[in-house]
């Protein structure tokens, strides 16, 4: 889901007033890998989009059909000089090539004929759709789908590996499929599989297609993404002997069943795990993270019940985003995140104070919490929240949330439309709650997404203004032409720009923005990105306006 974005300065405000902004679409020009492709009428819409955010963030492959091959002499010599080169050399060039291109290179030549199953394997089935496809898997079951799975399991037993590629998300396998699956597993597992993107296609998922227990003996992974599958009963399933992820180093599962103890164990068998991420997981979860090695952990359109960080000492980022509750998105237990031991998390969101349960050590934060060492979490420096102010409860629970992360120096809000506000919270609210270390010395930079123009958005937002002593900038996103009172928004913001600002000038910052804000999996699974939540830098865009006659002018970029 895309997010166009601009700057602007603090000086000019037409384009809240503009209203003739096409209406968001998704691209069509994804790449069909990227989407999911199956039949409309099977998915109700919010299925429809878990899968799009699933399959969108699926592995890409190392290797390309986009690339041409070209027979052309390069000479009027008659010479095979590619034959002559070293078999090494020529097994790397062949295990670039995609599968069925380099099945071919077999017929050249007697040399050739050994090189395909000598050389490395990276087999990809959307590779084997027919060239009028161009990669876009099938949206039903049927002959190009069953043509896909006998290709597949073909290359498998032809090869003997290894595979340091493997991705599998065209087939549409039920229970009668069963042994197909169980020997595409074992085969993986026999001849090495580094990373395994293995997605079914059914939906609604197929009771009884489960997956095999042979998964549990691929030694090799480093990554794994699992997608539409039963998850096999892990406390009484006959497990093999060597049953263990030594070398994973990144889960990803996405539209799975699965229980509590599922997870348990595959956190215990996976030492070297770095990043796990569940998405739109299809039963309630409660998620226990007791891990040497996890760094980060996303719950995404999933329904989680809790998210308990046990004893997580490389723990960096954790983000439970569009989480559900008993199935519901508002419900009134929300989710309950629980952070006993994580002393370097550094990147948390998107807490929801009002609706997450938030508790530090043994104590729940309620409003009015007092703050202690024992309920705070000194290491995080960039937070991420998401509220509505027009819900007083909601608003009342913000301070307190905010001093349980006393060094938080980046703060990203999202503000949700309220539509039955429930009362407004006046600045003095906020004067009378006393002291919050993070506003007061520690912030420097706040984002606030999707301003609504009520006034408990601006009370907070000039509360900051006033008591943010380090503040460096302030940057508000406005939605294009989506104010009913454009005026009245005006006024505010000009308000905002001549508060008394305790960092000693005016550090307001426009942006403006069509689309609403949209969680990127693959950015924060990123360990190298400092900036997950898009706080610290934007892309400008451009932008033109309708003057009184009608005529349109450039305002450039902005």
């Amino acid at each position: 889901m895309a997010m166009a974005m601009a700057r602007q300065t603090a000086r000019v405000y037409p384009q809240i007033i503009r209203s003739d902004l096409p209406a968001t679409e998704e691209d069509p020009r994804m790449p069909a890998e990227m989407r999911h492709g199956l039949a409309p009428e099977t998915l109700d819409p919010y299925m429809n989009f878990v899968l799009r955010f699933f399959y969108s963030f699926l592995l890409d492959s190392p290797v390309s059909t986009a690339a041409s091959l070209s027979c052309a002499a390069a000479s009027l010599s008659d010479v095979d000089r590619v034959s002559l080169l070293p078999d090494d050399l020529l097994r790397r060039v062949v295990s670039r090539l995609p599968a069925k291109d380099g099945a071919r290179t077999a017929v050249l030549s007697s040399r050739w004929r050994h090189l395909w199953r000598s050389a490395p394997l990276v087999l990809v089935d959307t590779h084997l759709l027919p060239d009028t496809r161009a990669g876009a898997r099938p949206a039903r079951a049927g002959a190009v789908s069953r043509a896909v799975t006998a290709a597949v399991s073909a290359a498998l037993d032809a090869h003997p590996g290894p595979f340091p590629f493997v991705s599998l998300t065209c087939s549409f396998l039920s229970r009668a499929d069963r042994g197909v699956l169980a020997r595409w597993v074992r085969l993986l597992a026999a001849k090495g599989v580094g990373d395994l993107v293995l997605v079914n296609r059914p939906w609604p998922l197929p009771r009884g297609v489960c997956l095999p227990v042979g998964l549990f003996s691929c030694a090799s992974l480093r990554r794994l993404y699992l997608g539409a599958w039963l998850f096999p009963d892990t406390a009484t399933a006959t497990l093999p002997r060597d049953a263990g992820f030594p070398n994973l180093r990144e889960l990803v599962l996405g539209c799975v069943v699965m229980t509590d103890k599922d997870l348990d164990f595959l956190l215990a068998v996976s030492p070297e795990l770095e990043t796990l991420a569940v998405v739109g997981n299809l039963t309630q979860l409660h998620a226990r993270l007791a891990s040497h090695s996890l760094r980060c952990a996303q719950f995404c359109l999933s329904t989680v019940e809790e998210v308990a960080v046990v004893d997580a000492p490389r723990l960096e980022r954790l983000y439970i985003w569009g989480s559900l509750s008993h199935g519901q998105p508002r419900s009134k237990t929300g989710t309950r995140l629980k952070i006993a031991r994580a002393p370097h998390l550094r990147f948390l969101g998107y807490l929801r104070p009002g609706v997450h349960v938030l508790q530090i050590g043994n104590t729940t934060i309620n409003a009015g919490t007092q703050v202690t060492p024992s309920t705070i979490v000194p290491s995080v420096q960039m937070l991420a929240l998401s509220l509505r102010f027009g819900i007083r409860n909601e608003v009342k629970m913000l301070p307190s949330f905010l001093r349980c992360f006393p060094n938080a120096e980046a703060l990203c809000i999202e503000s949700e439309e309220t539509h039955e506000p429930t009362g407004n919270i006046r600045l003095k609210f906020w004067q009378d709650n006393g002291l919050i270390e993070c506003i007061r010395s520690r912030l420097k930079s706040i984002v606030f997404r999707e301003f609504h123009g009520h006034e408990n958005e601006f009370a907070f937002l000039m509360f900051v203004a006033e008591n943010a002593g380090a503040l460096e900038r302030m940057v508000l996103e406005l939605k294009l032409g989506k104010y009913a009172a454009p005026v009245e928004i005006v006024i505010k913001i000009k308000a905002l720009e001549s508060a008394k600002w305790a960092s000693g000038s005016n550090k307001l910052q426009l942006m403006f923005s069509k689309f609403p804000s949209a969680w990127s999996l693959a950015k924060g699974c990123d360990l190298s990105c400092d900036d997950p939540f898009l706080c610290l830098c934007y892309m400008p865009t451009y932008f033109e306006m309708r003057d009184s006659s009608g005529q349109v002018k450039p305002l450039g970029y902005l």
